[in-house]
C-alpha cells in the first residue's frame, strides 16, 4: 500500500492531481487524506482540500510533526491562494521552523515563499524580500524556484526596476519548463504580459500615448517636472512634493500640467477641482486661495501665474512637464488593479491589501458591481469578489512536496 503513496506523490509532483486521486481516493489513512487533500486545491476545490489537510492533521500522530507540519503550509497556501490575508502567519512561521529542524528544507523554503508572496501582496516589499534572503539561494526543485523568481520579479516591477524583473522571470520559465508543469508554465508567462502591456498613460503639449513598464521607470530619472497620478505627487529627478492629502491642489496642479505650455481658464479649474457646474464668486474667491496654496507647494519645482484667462505654469529649470497617468481614469482603479490578478478576494483581504477601511472597500465593490466591472460569488463571510471572468482553477497554486512519511 506505500507504494500508491509514493505513486500519488510523484503524480501531485509532476501537477497531475486526478493521477493522484486514482490511487488514494478511497484511503482515509492520514497520508492520504493528506494528498487528497493537494490534490483537490489543485483541482480548485478549496474547501474541500481545507477539510481534507485539517483531518490528515488531526490523523497525524504526536511523533509525525514534519507531516503535520506539511499540512499547515499545504492549509497556508491554500488560504494564500484564496485571499485569505489575515491567516495566520505564526502557525506558518512555526511549521516552517518545525520542517527545517528535521531536515525538510525544500518544504521549510517553500513555507518562506509562501509568506513572502503574502508580504508581496499586503506591499510589504522590504519584509518580502527580506523573507528570501532568510531562505538564501539553496538547491531547491525546480518548482520551487519558479515561485522564487516570481517573487523576485514581482518586487523589481514595484520597485520600478524592469530588467531585474525580466531576468527573474526568464528564469523563472526556464525553471518551469524543467518543472514540466504547465499551471506553472502559464503563470510565467502572465507575469512576462505585465512586462508588456501599457501600464501608463504620459499627458504632454495637449496629447498623450500609452507607457510600458520600462518606459515609466525611464521617466523617474527624467529633467521633465513630472505629475505623478499614481502616488500623487509632483517631482523631478530626485525632489517630490507630495499632494497626496490634498485632493484640490493636486487635481489644479494636473489640470495645469496638461494645459502646459497653455494657460487654464478659471472656469475650468473650479470645474476640474471643485465638481461646480456653474462657478459664481464664492469659486473664483476659492480658486484664489488655493492657488495660493499650490503655488507655495510647489515653489521648488515651479511658479503659477496669473493670466488674463486664468492661471499657467511654468517649470523650473526644465523645458518639459509631463503628466503620468493611469491607463484608464476610474475613480476605484485601485480596487480594479488588485482584482486583475483573477483570483478571488474577500473584501476584508482587498481592506489589508490597499490599507483601506473595510467599508470603504465595501462601498466600492459595491459600485463596481452596479456597473457590471466586478463580480461577487458566495454569502456572508465566504463572499468573494473578482473581475469575470471566472477561471477554472487558480494557476497559482503550488502545494508542498506531498506528505510522506519522514
Amino acid at each position: 500500500m506505500e507504494s500508491l503513496i509514493i505513486a500519488a506523490a510523484r503524480a501531485l509532483e509532476a501537477g497531475d492531481p486526478l493521477g493522484a486521486l486514482n490511487r488514494v481516493a478511497l484511503r482515509n489513512d492520514a497520508p492520504s487524506l493528506a494528498l487528497r487533500g493537494i490534490a483537490m486545491a489543485q483541482l480548485g476545490d478549496l474547501a474541500k482540500a481545507k477539510t481534507l489537510l485539517r483531518s490528515a492533521a488531526r490523523a497525524f500522530g504526536p511523533r509525525e510533526a514534519v507531516a503535520r507540519a506539511r499540512c499547515v503550509v499545504a492549509e497556508a497556501e491554500i488560504a494564500l491562494v484564496s485571499r485569505e490575508l489575515n491567516w495566520p502567519p505564526k502557525a506558518l512561521a512555526a511549521a516552517r521552523t518545525t520542517l527545517a529542524s528535521h531536515g525538510d528544507l525544500a518544504n521549510a523554503a517553500h513555507a518562506g515563499h509562501i509568506e513572502a508572496r503574502r508580504l508581496l501582496l499586503l506591499g510589504r516589499i522590504d519584509e518580502a524580500e527580506r523573507t528570501l534572503a532568510e531562505i538564501g539561494a539553496a538547491p531547491l526543485p525546480p518548482a520551487s524556484l519558479v515561485v522564487r523568481e516570481l517573487v523576485l520579479a514581482g518586487i523589481a516591477i514595484r520597485r520600478l526596476k524592469t530588467q531585474e524583473a525580466r531576468a527573474a522571470l526568464d528564469r523563472a520559465g526556464k525553471a518551469a519548463r524543467q518543472a514540466g508543469i504547465a499551471a506553472l508554465v502559464a503563470e510565467v508567462e502572465s507575469a512576462n504580459l505585465i512586462l508588456n502591456t501599457p501600464a501608463a498613460r504620459l499627458i504632454a503639449r495637449g496629447s498623450e500615448h500609452p507607457l510600458l513598464l520600462g518606459e515609466v521607470e525611464r521617466l523617474a530619472t527624467s529633467t521633465a517636472l513630472v505629475v505623478d497620478t499614481f502616488h500623487h505627487v509632483v517631482r523631478k529627478q530626485g525632489v517630490a512634493i507630495s499632494l497626496g492629502t490634498r485632493p484640490v491642489l493636486f487635481a489644479l496642479a494636473r489640470l495645469l500640467a496638461q494645459a502646459w505650455p497653455a494657460d487654464v481658464s478659471r472656469e475650468a479649474l473650479i470645474a476640474g477641482a471643485f465638481q461646480a457646474r456653474h462657478a459664481d464668486e464664492s469659486h473664483r474667491a476659492r480658486l484664489r486661495v488655493e492657488i495660493g496654496r499650490l503655488r507655495t507647494q510647489l515653489e521648488p519645482l515651479a511658479k503659477i501665474s496669473a493670466t488674463k484667462q486664468g492661471f499657467e505654469l511654468a517649470p523650473r529649470k526644465t523645458n518639459d512637464v509631463l503628466v503620468l497617468a493611469r491607463p484608464v481614469e476610474e475613480k476605484h482603479a485601485a480596487v480594479l488593479a488588485i482584482l486583475a490578478d483573477g483570483e478571488p478576494w474577500s473584501s476584508s483581504a482587498l481592506a489589508l491589501a490597499l490599507q483601506m477601511s473595510a467599508r470603504s472597500v465595501q462601498r466600492a465593490l459595491d459600485e463596481l458591481a452596479r456597473s457590471n466591472k466586478v463580480q461577487s460569488f458566495g454569502h456572508g463571510r465566504a463572499r468573494r469578489w473578482m473581475t469575470p471572468p471566472v477561471p477554472g482553477f487558480p494557476t497559482g497554486l503550488l502545494l508542498p512536496t506531498p506528505l510522506l512519511k519522514a
